[in-house]
């Protein structure tokens, strides 16, 4: 019996070990998703269906202080009238930047990709385009600005994915997300309200 208590206990120890070491299937982490304990009080989105849930869940896992901190705050700030700008979160070096802006022809908006920072984006209000490049045949135009976190590539438009959000979803870019925010879309009304915190990539 002691044996295999024993047995159990490594079995364990070697299943966290190994999610967090990045082994983790996309079943496990749309279970954990559906779980709603990574929330914490956070109802008013979900992620949309462009987010990488291995990767969402795998770095919720290292660092859940951020996480839950971002959640929280999302879940207890009125978005709608908070004052346009940076607003620190308490008890962390996360900031949410709260951007009034408007939606931009293609041509006008900048691809880009980061490596030390997660982009998090949820649309309060208004409808925002999104793409994410295909990596076979985007190139970077630039070297990699460090202290800007930042890499902007040439792409080919007809191999970009193209995507809509708007309020109820957020969408997440890890560094493997290549990406353009604020991309016109066919909507009316190009104003947008979004939320963007930068989340430690781990």
């Amino acid at each position: 019996m002691r044996r295999l208590m024993i047995v159990c206990m490594l079995l364990a120890a070697m299943t966290v070990a190994a999610q967090g070491n990045g082994h983790v299937t996309r079943k496990e982490a749309k279970k954990w998703l559906k779980m709603g304990t990574w929330r914490n009080g956070f109802t008013a989105a979900s992620p949309d269906k462009t987010v990488n849930l291995v990767e969402f869940y795998r770095q919720y896992q290292r660092n859940p202080e951020q996480w839950n901190a971002l959640f929280h705050w999302l879940a207890t700030t009125d978005l709608l009238s908070i004052p346009k700008g940076k607003h620190p979160i308490e008890g962390t070096s996360l900031v949410a930047s709260v951007e009034d802006s408007e939606n931009q022809p293609l041509e006008k908006r900048r691809s880009e990709s980061h490596r030390q920072k997660i982009d998090f984006q949820y649309v309060v209000s208004g409808t925002e385009g999104f793409a994410t490049l295909d990596h076979s045949s985007s190139i970077p135009n630039c070297e990699y600005d460090a202290k800007k976190d930042v890499i902007h590539y040439d792409y080919e438009p007809s191999k970009t994915h193209f995507f809509n959000s708007k309020e109820g979803r957020f969408v997440i870019f890890f560094p493997d997300d290549w990406h353009i925010a604020k991309i016109a879309t066919k909507k009316d009304n190009q104003q947008i309200r979004v939320i963007v915190i930068k989340v430690d990539y781990r």
